[in-house]
């Protein structure tokens, strides 16, 4: 018999009411339909298919690209007396085999996989002895070719309608253009492509693109300015760390976070995080999803995102208390440079692809029509020197051709080997003097490697041996060596590839097979560079305006971005908050109205009027070295 959706809303969480769309979506899936539901980000998803399949018999299979979000999910389920399990990566197959069980009998109402999982067979056969009520795909953009973060592996779910003809499937997420939504829906079969829609606006939050030279200093200004949460995006491992040091330096309780941690490390900082223990939290794109912490105030971009679907998703972490919060570009005149250079220097195009193929078929001397089903471990950086192959470029196009499927890739290569100091420069020149025969490669760490004293940093092995003459396999001893003796933290990483080839040799024709997609698939990169890079040189359309547009809204001015207060005419009430922050700071030091508004964050026009107000009311005056100075009364 099935239960009253809003009954049990109240009794697990306490609401009377559903927001937004939640309660449409929830009576189309009881009704038994597909449903494709955009909600932004804070909208509710996950109580999208909770709900549903609480008020019927049975369980719901959710498909899930994260672990720490499937964690998060089940711990709160489990808090709610709800019985969930998750069966993500690492665990043993007896124990697989016993959750497993314990879904077909135990009466679990929820089983969260991640998209792999649905490849081994063991899961499938005993997914079908289950009572299975709803099929949810959470992220269900990974799912499209077309859409950012883009997986593999997610194009599979759709072996769920196949076990399940008859069953509802529910794709969730927060950004989808309609190229994105319709692959999401075709590759999951929908028996009616029926889309459930709320508006992304987010009128609580005022987006702002900020230009200004000194970013470190422009970003300590943003995060005095607010006493809760905050989030800065960087999009490289040791930025994150520089910039969470450079913030804790000048007296803010900050930390880094970023996929090269350990589960614990990143489960200690998230924690912090979240119990305000931790106020400022500086990391790459590999946090954030699923993350729901109400009381962010800041969320600050310091370097351009690759795409507006991600910008949208990230900034959107910002407010979901429904208090007013901002969302930050920072940037100077280098950034979308630097943006070109990592995103679209590297994107391998088809004759590429075609050099770097033959060149892995030579270096293993597979002949002509052979090759299909046979493993070989290829040491990268050696292959790359032997061929003069941009590393990042040739690591890229090896993704390309697995997702194609012409050959399997180990996914251990990203973790690279690490190097840290941690003996003090002194101690340093002390050991060197009586291990002469480590000074060279320590030399040479010191100039190859900045930051060295203070972060964990990638080294290439390869050219540390190239650099100093010497054979790899030295280098690593040499390395484990100054762990032993604790002057250097190393984390080594075997920098052997295992490289499966799936199909036999066949050359340029190999790749032809798919070379129309790899060509779409490139200008898809491009084309998400340019409308990003559009997003933040339009100073002329409201911010609200051009994102809500992007995504197929309309949407009227916000009144707060940094276009509209350039735009409309200058609030008073606004003048005078400006003027008493400038006043302030005035009473510590006098300043020129250059460098006031390099300190204050509102645009240059309402600090000006600020000024102006303050010399009227003759609080300020400009001195002989034309600075702003208060007069003591």
């Amino acid at each position: 018999m099935q239960k009253n959706p809003k009954d049990i809303l109240q009794h697990y969480w306490g609401y009377n009411t559903f927001r937004g769309s939640q309660e449409q979506v929830i009576d189309n899936i009881l009704k038994q339909k597909d449903i494709l539901a955009l909600l932004p980000t804070g909208g509710g998803k996950s109580i999208c298919y909770q709900i549903p399949a609480l008020a019927q018999e049975g369980l719901c299979i959710v498909i899930s690209p994260l672990i720490a979000l499937i964690q998060d999910q089940v711990n709160n389920l489990k808090e709610k007396g709800i019985k969930a399990i998750a069966i993500t990566g690492g665990i043993p197959f007896d124990e697989i085999s016993n959750l497993l069980d314990n879904c077909v009998f135990g009466n679990y109402k929820f089983l969260y996989l991640s998209p792999e999982r649905l490849q081994q067979e063991v899961v499938k056969e005993r997914i079908l002895q289950m009572n299975i009520n709803l099929i949810a795909i959470d992220e269900a953009h990974c799912i499209s070719q077309w859409g950012n973060d883009f997986r593999p592996a997610y194009r599979n779910c759709s072996i769920l309608r196949e076990m399940f003809p008859s069953i509802p499937i529910l794709a969730l997420t927060a950004t989808a253009t309609k190229k994105v939504s319709k692959d999401i829906m075709e590759n999951l079969q929908f028996r009616s492509n029926t889309i459930i829609k709320d508006s992304f606006s987010r009128d609580n939050i005022a987006f702002k693109v900020l230009w200004n030279e000194d970013k470190l200093y422009q970003l300590k200004q943003l995060c005095s300015q607010t006493t809760k949460s905050s989030i800065v995006y960087v999009r490289s491992r040791r930025l994150s760390e520089q910039i969470a040091s450079y913030l804790k330096d000048n007296g803010f309780s900050s930390t880094f976070f970023h996929g090269g941690m350990s589960k614990k490390e990143k489960e200690k900082k998230l924690n912090n995080w979240l119990s305000n223990k931790t106020k400022i939290i500086v990391a790459t794109n590999a946090f954030g999803m699923g993350i729901d912490k109400p009381d962010v105030n800041l969320v600050v971009h310091y370097q351009i995102p690759d795409s507006i679907e991600n910008y949208y998703q990230e900034a959107g972490r910002a407010g979901r208390d429904g208090n007013a919060a901002n969302a930050i570009l920072l940037l100077n005149k280098e950034d979308d440079m630097q943006l070109k250079r990592q995103f679209l220097s590297v994107l391998p195009d088809v004759s590429f692809l075609k050099l770097l193929y033959n060149k892995l078929n030579n270096y293993f001397q597979i002949p002509y029509g052979d090759g299909s089903q046979q493993k070989y471990l290829l040491n990268f950086n050696i292959f790359c020197n032997t061929y003069k192959l941009n590393r990042l470029l040739t690591y890229n196009g090896l993704k390309i051709l697995d997702q194609h499927s012409v050959l399997s890739l180990s996914e251990n290569y990203s973790k690279q080997s690490t190097v840290r100091f941690i003996a003090s420069k002194q101690v340093l020149n002390h050991y060197l003097n009586t291990h002469k025969n480590l000074a060279l490669i320590v030399q040479t760490l010191l100039r190859t490697y900045g930051g060295i004293f203070e972060y964990n940093v990638k080294i290439n092995t390869f050219l540390i041996s190239k650099k100093t003459n010497s054979n790899e396999d030295i280098i690593i001893q040499l390395l484990e060596k100054l762990q032993k003796d604790e002057i250097i933290q190393y984390t080594a990483q075997h920098n052997d590839l295992e490289l499966t080839f799936l199909v036999p040799r066949e050359d340029d024709q190999t790749i032809n097979s798919f070379s129309r997609k790899v060509k779409e698939l490139q200008q898809v990169k491009i084309d998400n560079i340019d409308h990003i890079l559009q997003y933040v040189k339009n100073n002329a359309v409201c911010r609200s305006v051009q994102l809500l547009s992007y995504f197929g809204e309309k949407n009227k001015k916000c009144g707060k971005c940094d276009v509209c207060i350039n735009k409309t005419g200058i609030d008073s009430d606004l003048v005078n908050i400006v003027a008493n922050e400038t006043y302030k700071l005035l009473k510590t030091n006098k300043m020129s109205s250059r460098e006031l508004m390099k300190m204050l964050t509102y645009n240059e026009n309402l600090v000006l009027e600020a000024l102006q107000l303050l010399l009227e009311e003759e609080k300020v005056y400009i001195n002989k070295q034309n600075q702003y100075q208060i007069i003591n009364l």
